[in-house]
């Protein structure tokens, strides 16, 4: 299917604590779905028209890593709630938990472990678009598969998105070009 959506929002974060920040968030949007396959599940054909998402999010984070890009110790750790049905059509809640440690090694390489989890489910007197569903694959996710690949399916066979994961990596990040930041 095709997705044209406009919208925007605004958040607020504060630190409460050493390396802690707690943030709260609106958005809104107005998604039209259009051009649906024929082989696409029922409750992604459910979609077709303009869905309307309101909602707030809020979420904690602790973050003591040493450098935002290319850290080479610390860890970043989150947790986010996530409320559509605030008005529109949509209305679901979507809670996603993450966690990453960066560990220096031998001769500047660097340890990376990462775990993400997540679950949404649809609130009464709303639906939950398959686009706020979880997919896995690809670079940031479980690499080996294409952006995606991974996901559920109906109970008639058809790809639809999932209502909850959950992943763990391990990596070993080597730089390449260590003064010119590439690794």
């Amino acid at each position: 299917y095709d997705r044209k959506s406009f919208g925007g929002g605004v958040s607020f974060s504060y630190p409460v604590y050493d390396y802690v920040r707690a943030s709260i968030g609106y958005n809104y949007d107005d998604a039209d779905i259009t051009n649906i396959t024929e082989n696409a599940a029922k409750s992604i054909k459910d979609l077709e028209g303009t869905n309307i998402t309101s909602s707030i999010t809020t979420s904690i984070i602790y973050d003591s890593r040493n450098r935002v890009f290319n850290p080479t110790e610390g860890s970043k750790h989150s947790v986010s709630l996530k409320y559509a049905g605030l008005g529109g059509n949509v209305a679901f809640t979507k809670t996603l938990a993450d966690t990453g440690w960066y560990m220096p090694l031998v001769m500047d390489t660097v340890g990376f472990l990462h775990g993400k989890a997540g679950y949404v489910t649809r609130n009464s007197g709303g639906i939950l678009p398959d686009y706020e569903r979880f997919y896995l694959g690809g670079i940031n996710s479980v690499r080996g598969y294409e952006w995606q690949e991974i996901h559920a399916l109906d109970e008639d066979g058809y790809i639809i998105g999932g209502n909850k994961f959950i992943q763990f990596n391990a990596e070993c990040i080597i730089p390449l070009l260590k003064k010119q930041g590439l690794v």
